[in-house]
């Protein structure tokens, strides 16, 4: 079975180069073939000695996961399925800003938490995302874009958000990779700021995180105290409040941004009132910190239903007049099924729920406003 070099980050590479006997520069040469010019064929890696190129076409490949779709928004949000096998499939976001270009990355085929406002906790959890599985949507999404990477002035994807499908630190051993592969000069060379990853609080592995790879971290909070946020983020009940702001003080210590993001999504009647606007600012009073607010799309069953307009602004009006940075997303993509909560494809509910359609994506939206 080839080796998939899309598995190795550069540590894994160059061991895997020295047991055949290769310096580590040539290690840095491939990965610079396959990472910052999207190379998959060893024969047209021109600077390479012939007899390494040879050795690799008998050893390795570059394999990235099949693509099942890509579709263009009217707005110019683009979103590819890729086939993960076993009848699981993932989807990868590009958002076009003004000024950026970001692009949601997946990190499980499903999700085990089973937040009651996420469609993918109906689907249940599959598996983790390889390496090259999580990576492999940059790689792909570079050369869907036309996107070299080894110029900073020149890339069409300046941002990266691990917000897709999964839970990205219940994955931890196979995203650590992957983010170094964004962080490194001969890869992707993005710089720890403008890689994002959310987590809904798995208090441990923010830790690891933290002390292996310190990125800019988003919190999926929805809830402004252990009560709600029992019923809407399951996991609360293992990791509470409190030490969930324990946490992101300590990841403060290492992260590249002075600050946390706290998403929230808002419900109506459910978590929008001006109490709940107060009990935040009491909760996150000892955490750096802004806020993402996002409305709510429904999902077949949910339960739930979008805050109205006017109230997400009073609340929104609420936090900042605190001192909090505040911002709404806005919905990007909808017309592809790419928006908050919408289709990557239809499965049956896997959860404890009643079995109904339900969406691949986890319940966030296209639109993205972190930088």
């Amino acid at each position: 079975m080839p080796v998939n070099l899309l598995d190795l980050d550069a540590d894994g590479l160059n061991a895997w180069f020295a047991e055949m006997g290769e310096k580590p520069f040539r290690a840095r040469q491939v990965l610079r073939w396959v990472h910052q010019r999207g190379a998959d064929d060893f024969a047209g890696m021109s600077d390479i000695a012939r007899s390494l190129r040879e050795k690799l076409m008998a050893t390795a490949a570059v394999s990235p996961a099949p693509t099942l779709s890509d579709r263009t928004s009217a707005d110019g949000t683009r979103k590819f399925l890729f086939d993960v096998g076993n009848g699981n499939a993932v989807e990868t976001v590009f958002i076009p800003e003004q000024d950026r270009g970001t692009l949601c990355v997946s990190s499980q085929a499903g999700c085990a938490l089973e937040c009651a406002f996420c469609s993918t906790g109906r689907q249940g959890f599959n598996r983790n995302l390889r390496t090259s599985e999580i990576i492999g949507q940059l790689w792909q999404a570079n050369r869907a874009l036309g996107a070299p990477t080894a110029a900073a002035e020149a890339r069409v994807i300046s941002n990266v958000v691990l917000m897709g499908m999964g839970e990205p630190l219940a994955n931890l051993e196979n995203l650590l990779p992957a983010l170094r592969l964004m962080l490194d000069d001969n890869a992707y060379g993005l710089s720890r700021r403008r890689v994002t990853v959310s987590t809904s609080g798995i208090v441990p592995a923010m830790d690891r995180l933290a002390a292996a790879c310190p990125v800019a971290l988003a919190v999926s909070l929805h809830a402004p105290t252990d009560g709600l946020r029992d019923r809407l983020v399951p996991i609360n009940r293992k990791y509470p409040l409190a030490e969930l702001m324990a946490a992101c003080r300590r990841y403060l210590q290492h992260a590249p941004r002075d600050f946390i993001t706290f998403e929230y999504v808002m419900l109506d009647g459910v978590n929008d009132s001006d109490a709940d606007a107060r009990a935040l600012l009491h909760l996150v009073r000892d955490v750096p910190c802004k806020f993402n607010l996002i409305p709510f799309n429904p999902f077949p069953d949910s339960g739930f239903r979008r805050s109205p307009a006017e109230r997400v602004r009073r609340f929104a009006a609420l936090l900042a007049g605190a001192g909090i940075v505040t911002t709404t997303r806005k919905t990007r993509g909808d017309d592809i099924d790419a928006a908050c909560g919408q289709l990557a494809g239809k499965v049956l509910d896997k959860s404890r729920r009643r079995s109904v359609p339900v969406s691949l994506s986890r319940s966030t939206p296209a639109t993205l406003e972190l930088q």
